[in-house]
């Protein structure tokens, strides 16, 4: 039987004694565009970074196509949220998505002319042909993301985690970003995405992980985003669900 992308059984993570994740456990179908969404706290980023090893877990099992992590690493993609990288580090661009491919170089072999022909075709993917030689700490925040994205499609990972990828980014970057998702989609990639705006979901995910604290659910978009489960996972929080205006309003929280 074929492995799932992302198996997590029985998780959890705490801070400083306080439970982040209780008891989290799904398995994640092949191929689709999954976001995950809850209040703020909920664990979101934290079940991205427990499952990738960056951060400890408490207890529970985390496979990749039915193997851990460690030994598949090379199939896996991760875009970190942008406010969590150091922008003034002295590197352009191009070294950037070069990066994206340490993982099949191994650290010994230097990066060469066929490693920078890729890293330059997917700068050119998402827009950023132009910024190879530009410093990072120069970019605007919606480049940075795209030079992220771009070390992410090196990777040529089959499973991507993203972190809150449309944060902070302008339109276009917003539209260029799902595009190339749906590029991964069609080539049959997964793509997990810690996701914050309610009023995108239905357009943008296949599947949605409803999160807050405990998983709530997880499932098709249409089964399981829906007005009764969001008031379950945001609480009082959730104001409105409009759903004619596909509109949604957060009080308390993002």
């Amino acid at each position: 039987m074929h492995a799932s992308p992302l198996t997590i059984s029985n998780m959890s993570v705490a801070y400083q004694k306080k439970p982040v994740l209780r008891d989290v456990s799904f398995e994640v179908p092949e191929g689709k565009l999954i976001g995950i969404v809850g209040p703020n706290g909920a664990g979101k980023s934290t079940l991205i970074k427990a499952a990738l090893g960056l951060i400890p877990r408490l207890y529970g099992e985390v496979s990749i196509y039915g193997k851990p992590y460690a030994e598949q690493r090379k199939l896996v993609g991760y875009v970190p949220q942008r406010e969590s990288v150091d922008w003034d580090f002295p590197t352009n661009a191009l070294d950037v998505v070069m990066m994206g491919r340490y993982g099949h170089l191994g650290w010994i072999k230097r990066p060469g002319a066929a490693e920078k022909r890729l890293a330059m075709e997917c700068l050119a993917k998402v827009g950023m042909a132009d910024f190879a030689d530009r410093q990072i700490s120069q970019l605007s925040g919606g480049q940075q993301q795209r030079i992220f994205l771009a070390r992410a499609l090196a990777q040529d990972a089959k499973l991507y985690f993203m972190d809150e990828p449309f944060v902070g980014v302008d339109a276009a970057t917003e539209k260029a970003i799902i595009t190339l998702l749906n590029e991964l989609k069609t080539q049959g990639k997964t793509v997990l995405v810690v996701h914050h705006d309610l009023a995108t979901v239905k357009e943008y995910f296949d599947w949605v992980m409803l999160l807050n604290v405990q998983l709530v659910d997880f499932g098709p978009t249409e089964q399981t985003f829906t007005p009764q489960k969001l008031q379950e996972t945001y609480g009082g929080r959730l104001t409105m669900l409009d759903r004619e205006s596909k509109s949604a309003m957060i009080v308390n929280g993002r």
